[in-house]
Order: structure tokens, then sequence, then C-alpha cells
């Protein structure tokens, strides 16, 4: 399992929190962004910026990761909660710093000097004794002000549409492209369990009592059926979602041990006898 990278230093110590305790689950049980974005339906570049630091997961991927891992997520949600008001307070900081270093740099650009040559008008000296007439203010400043004004609507414009595009960005599943691996990528359908015995073997109604042979990485009826008599058995596979993950591997050989079996992972002939016995 390759190791996690640093967080940023500048990241809320709320935040910082929530992501170590999801790096945590993500690497108790091995789980790897593909297999995350497979259990949960986020992509895996999400995944890899909400445990990088960078986006806060929305509730429903916290939510995701610890049904997967078997965690209460009460108190990672909770944890979410303030995290995520400090969140919105630093990018609302951010935007205001942004939009005050910009009108400063405008402001100080520089004002037109004054015409250094007093006393003359149209370029010819004032005849001595004659009173000099005061000159009308020209308003230098004013073009700067109203560059100024428009700079700063612009920022704010900017920065508010970077929000909201942030913000649905990380609030919806990714949309994965139609390719061979897309089908693993959506979420995976729902089995129930209806434990019955037929000719005197347990069978969970799923897959018409087949004995086909699966292992790490299988999807389907078949891994559903498994997970269902491995519960049955009184070990967890994690939930009956027909995914032959991490947490199903586990089960598969903890079963096998018990049953004096070869703990390979890989659900055969011999397996299937002892899990439906």
């Amino acid at each position: 399992m390759p190791r996690s990278k640093a967080l940023p230093d500048e990241l809320d110590p709320h935040a910082r929190q929530l992501v170590t305790r999801l790096r945590r689950l993500k690497d108790r049980d091995e789980l790897t962004l593909r297999h995350l974005a497979a259990k949960t339906g986020y992509s895996a570049k999400s995944w890899e910026r909400y445990l990088g630091g960078t986006s806060l997961p929305p509730r429903e991927a916290v939510e995701a990761l610890a049904r997967i891992t078997g965690t209460d997520p009460a108190p990672l949600l909770a944890l979410r909660e303030i995290a995520a008001d400090s969140w919105d307070s630093r990018r609302t900081r951010t935007a205001e710093e942004t939009r005050l270093r910009e009108q400063d740099a405008v402001g100080d650009a520089g004002e037109p000097e004054a015409d250094a040559a007093e006393g003359t008008r149209g370029g010819e000296p004032e005849p001595p004794g004659r009173p000099t007439a005061p000159r009308p203010v020209t308003p230098a400043r004013f073009p700067h002000l109203v560059l100024t004004t428009v700079l700063a609507v612009l920022v704010v414009a900017l920065g508010t549409a970077l929000l909201l595009v942030l913000r649905h960005d990380d609030a919806a599943p990714a949309h994965v492209a139609a390719t061979p691996s897309s089908a693993a990528a959506s979420p995976p359908p729902a089995y129930a369990c209806h434990l019955t015995r037929v000719d005197g073997r347990w069978s969970a109604g799923i897959n018409h009592g087949r004995d086909t042979e699966i292992g790490y990485g299988a999807t389907g009826a078949d891994v559903a059926e498994a997970q269902c008599l491995l519960r049955r058995a009184g070990i967890s596979p994690g939930g009956i979602d027909g995914m032959f993950g991490p947490l199903t591997l586990r089960a598969v050989k903890t079963f096998q041990t018990r049953a004096g079996l070869v703990a390979d992972g890989m659900v055969g002939p011999r397996s299937w006898q002892a899990l439906r016995g």
C-alpha cells in the first residue's frame, strides 16, 4: 500500500482530523482509490482530492466510506460539519484578500504628474503684475476609481463562480465515460439474503445453488450468495453488495481456516460445500 502524501500545512485542524480518520479507514481495509470509486460511486480523482486535503468530501462520500468499512458514520459526519464551517470561512477570506490585493495594485499604479510650469498659460509666461487666475482641478483619480471598482466586481464574480463549480463537482458523483470499466464505477446492485434449507443444503436464494468458482475482483450474484452464507456462518464480509473486495477476501480466508480448508481466498467446490453444509 503506497504511503499517503503529507497534508497541506494550511489545512484547518478539523478538516485535517477528518481526512486523517478517512485515510485510516481506507488503509485498514487495504482499499485503493479504484476500490473506493467502485464501491461509493465517487471517482478515484475525487477521492484523491478528498484524501489529499484539497477538497472537502461531501456528506454522501463520508457515509459511503463508513458503510463499506463497517464504521459508525455519526462521528465522521459531525466532524465533517465542523470542518465545513471553517472550510467555507477560509474560502471567503481568501477571496476577500485577493480582491483587496487587486484593488491596491490598481490604486498604486500612479497618478498623472501635475504641470510643473506654474504661472504659465498656453506655454507663455504670465505678464508681470497680473494676478494668476486659479486653475480648475482636474479629477485625475476618477478613471482609476472606475477601473478599481470594475476589477473588484470582476474578481468577486469570478471567485463566486469558481466556488459554485467546485461545490458542484464535489457534491455530485463522477460520471464515468462509457468504457469497459464504467460498470465497475456504478453503484453496486442491492442483494437480499433469503436463507433457506434446500435438500439439506443452505441457500441464500440469489444464485440458484450454483457452485461457480469465484475469487478476488469477481462481481455478481455468485459473490452475493457467498457473502450471505459467510454472514450465516458468523463471519462478516462487509456489505452484501456482490463485490469480492478486501473484506470478502478476508472473510473467505477466515472461513476456510475454520473449516480446515486451504485458505487461498478462492471459493471453489469444496468451499461452497462447506458454506452450504
